[in-house]
């Protein structure tokens, strides 16, 4: 059963979520270096495993142990299954058949599916008027930013509808993960338990379909791209996501995913010399209009302010 809580986003939980954003924002710079030497499903699994280990090492400097519940590993095995294994595995599959830039407009319908989702299962996190259209101004936000790539392609549609399905894994996964506050566990031990979950079902499918790992071929560069991936955009990013997840609830925890293209997109102008244009800015403005109409608050003091 899951806890009650209260939805509203302070200042914090805004501040975890903008980071959150930038780590996960991250990931996307990390993944390009290391496809240039590792198959998708090797990245993911190598992501998930040191991620497990730095979590593990992390939690015993704290004196955390791991919990001896079945039960607890059992959640740890379907928050894994929901938050990892389902959505990569299709993400990694769709963007092999479709534009990076159509999967991320459509990875960011996630708090669209999680507003349904969370409306469904959690009486404390029913939509409202204004969340909706926050949730849709938002949307169309990252559309405006990323573009609409050509869509064209035999499996193109067979593509999308596993990134969309991939965005409804990750929505039950956000509804899912509630629980873990009512079992009061420490949002460090249940990002290391779920992500070792996750590394133990996929360690076995990377074999099948990638084949053992040769690790003398992929270079320090590549290395080093594989540790952020696994310590910043994986370890301290689900630190980050099990707290918000505890504090703010699974639909303001999902807005990070119209925050995220506008961090890989800042990312990219910073470190890549990537040009920013007009319609990045008017994508953002977009963005930034849509988080303020589902965060709710500047919108009732206005119209508190006009009565």
């Amino acid at each position: 059963m899951t806890s009650s809580i209260n939805t509203a986003m302070g200042a914090r939980e805004w501040v975890m979520l903008i980071v959150l954003s930038v780590l996960w924002g991250g990931s996307f710079f990390f993944v390009g270096v290391a496809v240039a030497d590792l198959p998708p499903l090797t990245i993911v699994t190598l992501r998930v495993g040191i991620a497990a280990i730095a979590l593990w090492s992390f939690a015993l400097v704290m004196g955390l142990r791991p919990p001896k519940s079945l039960g607890v590993w059992a959640a740890f095995l379907g928050m894994g299954l929901l938050n990892n294994v389902i959505p990569f595995v299709f993400i990694v599959w769709g963007q092999t058949q479709i534009a990076s830039g159509l999967a991320s407009i459509l990875n960011a319908a996630t708090p669209i599916f999680t507003v349904v989702v969370a409306s469904m299962f959690l009486p404390d996190e029913r939509a409202t008027p204004l969340k909706i259209v926050g949730v849709v101004v938002g949307f169309i936000g990252v559309v405006v930013m990323i573009g609409l790539p050509a869509i064209d392609g035999d499996n193109s549609l067979l593509a999308q509808l596993a990134i969309i399905a991939a965005t409804v894994s990750y929505a039950f996964a956000g509804v899912y993960g509630r629980r873990f506050k009512a079992m009061t566990i420490n949002p460090m031990i249940t990002a290391a338990g779920q992500v070792t979950a996750s590394a133990l079902v996929l360690a076995p499918i990377a074999l099948i379909v990638d084949g053992p790992l040769d690790i003398a071929a992929p270079s320090m560069r590549t290395w080093g791209a594989i540790v952020g991936l696994a310590v910043l955009s994986t370890a301290v990013a689900y630190v980050l996501y099990f707290k918000i997840l505890e504090s703010a609830g699974a639909t303001n925890l999902l807005l990070v995913t119209l925050l995220v293209p506008v961090s890989a997109i800042l990312l990219g102008s910073l470190f890549l010399n990537e040009s920013l244009e007009a319609v990045h800015f008017v994508g953002m403005a977009l963005i930034a209009l849509g988080l303020s109409a589902i965060d709710g608050r500047l919108w009732r003091r206005s119209k508190m302010a006009k009565a």
